[in-house]
């Protein structure tokens, strides 16, 4: 089987029944982990590559209320981490961020998301190799994905004029979110030494 190529929703395995369960509260700074979060945050979530090193770039942003990681974007419901590894669901490795828009705004976390990796990639980042490691923008609103857009558009002529190749992310609708395990949660904050693959081109995208 090829791990880099998206299946058709027939060759996904079948749901799983069982939700994953995590703490209640972020291993960081100690608020939610699960709705209902206090009125007034939004939510934003993105894919790039290997969610350890994603969720650690976006808990420290002032404005970031909570970081969880998951899977979103495939077919099978409620899946493991070794139903992703295999390559059958066609989720990708995610971290969603609930976040104050009054003191960060999705501009903002749009920057680091583009700044934090190499999205001319394909599935892929690094070494890490496989469908659940591409790039993926996933939107709340038309606002959101109108941002999106226009962010894709002004750094793919960043990196364009640096010599890289033609920008691979996805921009999607928000579909469901499935919660990782409660050790992946926070992991480089558990696992300090622990391993990260995520590296960014070194081109920056702001003004």
């Amino acid at each position: 089987m090829n791990k880099n190529k998206l299946l058709s929703a027939q060759e996904t395995i079948p749901d799983r029944t069982m939700s994953i369960e995590v703490a209640k509260t972020h291993a960081v700074n100690g608020n939610e982990m699960m709705d209902p979060f206090p009125d007034g945050l939004a939510t934003a979530m993105f894919g790039l590559g290997c969610f350890w090193g994603a969720e650690k770039r976006f808990w420290s942003v002032p404005g970031v209320y909570s970081t969880q990681v998951g899977y979103a974007g495939g077919v099978t419901k409620h899946p493991t981490y070794q139903d992703v590894c295999t390559g059958l669901t066609n989720h990708a490795e995610v971290v969603r961020i609930i976040y104050d828009p009054k003191q960060v705004d999705y501009k903002m976390l749009l920057q680091i998301f583009w700044e934090s990796h190499d999205p001319t990639q394909g599935m892929r980042q690094g070494n890490d190799s496989g469908t659940q490691y591409r790039s993926i923008i996933l939107v709340y609103s038309n606002e959101q994905r109108h941002a999106a857009y226009e962010s894709l558009q002004h750094f793919q002529q960043r990196l364009s004029d640096a010599g890289y190749g033609q920008i691979t992310t996805t921009i999607e609708d928000a579909p469901p979110f499935y919660y990782a395990e409660d050790y992946h949660q926070q992991y480089l904050a558990k696992n300090p030494g622990g391993y990260c693959g995520l590296g960014g081109t070194g081109i920056t995208c702001g003004d």
